[in-house]
């Protein structure tokens, strides 16, 4: 396992300087320097090029490279001139709430898609699968900034439930003491989610229901709530391991769309706001975050359904 392990982080690395390197080069091309940006439109060429010369942007695109990659190995990620901060402080400042918000979402995108998708998987080709799968397909196929848009018009600006904005602290406490207003972020992201997960869980747990264990367990005369609580839903969850750990990268992503719709002050509200103001070091970060997050997506799904299936460990 070590040397699995050992082996998946060798790759991983080479992985996420690959993603550096292209995402260095795009920014690059499209635009060389951020000194228009930083300086304003009317800046002199005379003060455009002292600024690319004082920060390095007039040397060579690999010799730029090399220094990003020496700093970012010793957790240097540059320096915001928008917002005149180091990004690992604008991250830390950040990635609090970002994760509160991820972190709820797909816990509560669990908990209600499991028992959803046993129980389409029991009442299956049954007029409430049908209708289940109809509602699922339907949202899963929507982006997720129309469902954002949808919760709002519904729940917050007709009928005043719920706030159109998330919370504006600037603290995951604040956050947290103030949950009516992150019904709605929270909101779309579990739609999103819950409509992907149960889909899988059904598929799984049809699987099951048809195996000889289920039809040795219900002839030895256990009650099907047994039959099902303590064999299938324990062996129908060992691919959602999986699906939860491969879709780790998709909350940064649904982070990305959804904090932008609801002005939540977070990760994803903080790059396009640097996309805007072309922030490279922001940028640049953040996709290296997106890189890591999908390497370690990956190694904790199958990790951790190598500990949950006792066929793999034999194997």
């Amino acid at each position: 396992m070590i040397a699995y392990i050992l082996r998946r982080l060798g790759t991983a690395v080479i992985v996420i300087i690959g993603l550096m390197l292209v995402t260095f080069t795009m920014l690059h091309i499209i635009s060389p320097s951020p000194a228009r940006a930083v300086l304003g439109i009317k800046a002199s060429p005379a003060a455009i090029a002292g600024f690319n010369h004082e920060h390095g942007f007039d040397r060579p695109l690999w010799r730029q490279f090399v220094t990003y990659m020496n700093q970012t190995a010793h957790l240097n990620f540059g320096f915001s001139y928008k917002q005149n901060q180091s990004v690992t402080a604008l991250f830390k400042e950040n990635a609090g709430r970002s994760a509160l918000l991820s972190g709820v979402s797909a816990g509560l995108a669990i908990l209600i898609a499991m028992p959803l998708g046993i129980f389409q998987a029991v009442k299956r080709n049954s007029f409430l699968d049908y209708t289940v799968t109809g509602i699922s397909f339907t949202l899963y196929s929507m982006p997720i900034f129309f469902i954002s848009l949808v919760l709002i018009d519904f729940l917050a600006i007709r009928h005043h439930i719920f706030p159109e904005f998330a919370s504006q602290s600037t603290t995951t406490w604040g956050v947290i003491k103030d949950p009516k207003s992150m019904v709605l972020p929270v909101a779309t992201l579990v739609v999103v989610s819950v409509s992907a997960y149960s889909r899988y869980m059904r598929s799984s747990a049809l699987d099951n229901l048809a195996q000889d264990y289920i039809k040795v367990a219900r002839a030895k005369g256990l009650t099907e709530r047994r039959v099902l609580f303590r064999h299938l839903v324990r062996n129908s969850s060992l691919p959602m391991v999986t699906l939860v750990g491969l879709t780790i990268p998709d909350l940064l992503a649904g982070n990305l769309v959804t904090e932008q719709v609801f002005n939540y002050p977070g990760l994803g509200l903080m790059f396009f706001t640097a996309l805007g103001n072309e922030d490279y070091p922001i940028l640049l970060a953040y996709t290296l975050l997106g890189g890591i997050l999908v390497v370690l997506g990956n190694l904790v799904a199958d990790v951790a359904l190598t500990l949950t299936d006792p066929r793999i460990r034999l194997a």
